[in-house]
């Protein structure tokens, strides 16, 4: 038997910390939790998105009552950004949550296993890794690539 031990790279900074593009970044996706449709989980959550040409798309989370007909903030940026622009690759995401009170997170707040397979995915197909904001009021989580989330996947680059 052999124990394997598998680390993950986060860095935890404050909001001023961050570059202004990050910070612009991370203000969209708290602006998409306030576009998200979450009459289920009251769970609001938005994504920031920045594509290798500049641009910019907002996410949030879409609930239906025909559950999982709904999809994440995550996934909704990056497939309206892939419509647009099928051969850029994403340079950062940025993620925020709101709580049924409509407070924003104390902590941030992760993508789930899908949308971090999604993001492997992204990842894989431009040979490059996605930056991610993960934003809390008390701190945002800066992680260079999906793998420090989901180290064992399905693909690799």
């Amino acid at each position: 038997m052999k124990e394997l031990e598998i680390k993950a790279t986060i860095l935890e900074v404050q909001m001023d910390e961050l570059s202004p593009e990050e910070r612009s970044l991370v203000e969209l996706a708290k602006e998409g939790t306030y576009r998200s449709y979450s009459p289920y989980s009251r769970f609001s959550v938005g994504a920031g998105l920045l594509l290798d040409n500049g641009k910019t798309y907002i996410g949030c989370n879409q609930e239906n009552a025909a559950f999982p007909a709904g999809i994440c903030a995550e996934r909704s940026a990056i497939f309206a950004a892939g419509a647009e622009y099928p051969d850029l690759p994403i340079v950062m995401l940025a993620i925020a949550a709101r709580n049924e009170k409509g407070d924003f997170l104390e902590e941030p707040v992760s993508p789930c296993g899908t949308c971090r397979q999604v993001i492997i995915e992204t990842e894989t197909r431009f040979k490059r890794p996605v930056r991610i904001l993960l934003y809390g009021k008390r701190c945002v989580y800066v992680v260079d690539g999906i793998r420090h989330l989901m180290p064992l996947s399905f693909t690799e680059f």
